[in-house]
């Protein structure tokens, strides 16, 4: 909490900034207090968001891929595929 560590019990004020890491670098400035616990819409009203926005990540279609020298497919396998595949 302004750039020096804080435990959850800290209090806060208008206009402190929070910095977290969770998945990423977050930023968060204080735009009001809150007395009492809160639903996650009504908590995001009484924050602003200074953080970069979050990387676009492409990711691959997942593909079914046998080890070499596994053999044949059994029935079971090839029904499993099928369904990954969707058919």
């Amino acid at each position: 909490m302004n750039r020096a560590a804080a435990k959850a019990s800290t209090q806060v004020k208008i206009g402190d900034r929070i910095d977290a890491f969770v998945g990423r670098p977050r930023t968060l400035e204080v735009a009001a207090v809150i007395e009492k616990r809160v639903g996650a819409p009504v908590a995001a009203k009484c924050m602003v968001d200074h953080s970069p926005p979050a990387p676009v990540v492409k990711r691959q279609p997942r593909i079914a891929v046998r080890e070499p020298g596994s053999g044949r497919p059994t029935k079971r396998e090839r029904r499993e595929l099928d369904r990954l595949r969707g058919l």
